[in-house]
């Protein structure tokens, strides 16, 4: 009998792409706060949720330079456990729950690809960088402190999408702009039937569960972000009309599961 979670499906079952959970992750962040117009970002939302009256056309646009592992030491073999993602977060709301909504990600590592579809997260693949800091100080790298300056781009298919500049300023004692709220997904599968490619599989609102989530160094300041139009892509259509805070942090937590929302 062939094993594994997600294909391909094998004899040792070694040679799928997303091992079973739980899943641990730790990874440096820079983000941009921004608005958009508020009927550009409702017009992403999926059955099942609706604008939050309170931060309507509210962004989170996040670059991350992420390291994954399993329960045997995956980060041993970083060329398979490190990976950069961009994704943008919408503010919405479940019912009377305010909550952030993914329609766009990009990743550049299929493995991350694999898990991402399980958990609903829409991920396509593209190049994602970020600036990094280090421990040692010098002219290479920036200092998280007042004053030290983050850049982050994202392209696909040759394409630039997004590009963002963070000044620091001070650090957050409280992370709520990046961790207050819940992420809702839609896990989508669709059919490949005669007629019923309208009839998805699996079409369900999900919220991500996380445990042990811990969040350091957490700086913000000035944010700047500029979305690009691209052949085939939506993002640009989620284009700035203010911006606001930049943020740089560190984070880390384990996945075990989605929770499947109620209509």
């Amino acid at each position: 009998m062939v094993k594994g979670y997600t294909v391909p499906l094998s004899p040792r079952g070694d040679a799928n792409l997303a091992s079973a959970p739980p899943w641990h992750y730790a990874g440096d962040i820079v983000a941009v706060e921004f608005w958009t117009d508020p009927a550009a970002a409702e017009a992403t939302l999926p059955d099942g949720l609706s604008p939050d009256p309170d931060s309507s056309g509210h962004v989170v646009a996040l670059f991350v330079d992420w390291q994954f592992s399993g329960e045997n030491e995956e980060y041993l073999d970083p060329v398979r456990s490190q990976y950069r993602e961009f994704f943008v977060l919408v503010d919405a709301r479940w019912k009377d729950q305010p909550v952030s909504w993914c329609p766009y990600i990009y990743v550049d590592n299929d493995l991350a690809l694999a898990r991402g579809w399980v958990q609903g997260f829409p991920k396509k693949l593209g190049s994602v960088q970020q600036t990094r800091a280090f421990a040692a100080p010098g002219r290479a790298s920036p200092v998280l402190a007042a004053g030290g300056r983050f850049g982050a781009t994202v392209s696909a298919h040759g394409r630039s999408l997004a590009e963002a500049r963070v000044t620091l300023e001070e650090p957050v004692s409280d992370p709520a702009a990046l961790t207050g709220r819940p992420t809702v997904n839609l896990r989508h599968f669709p059919r490949l039937a005669a007629g019923q490619y309208d009839k998805p599989a699996v079409h369900e609102l999900v919220m991500m569960v996380s445990s042990g989530q811990q969040v350091a160094d957490v700086w913000a300041g000035t944010g700047e972000i500029e979305l690009f139009p691209a052949r085939g892509e939506e993002l640009a259509d989620l284009a700035p009309v203010r911006t606001g805070a930049g943020f740089r942090a560190s984070m880390a937590y384990t996945v075990t599961e989605v929770r499947e929302l109620a209509a």
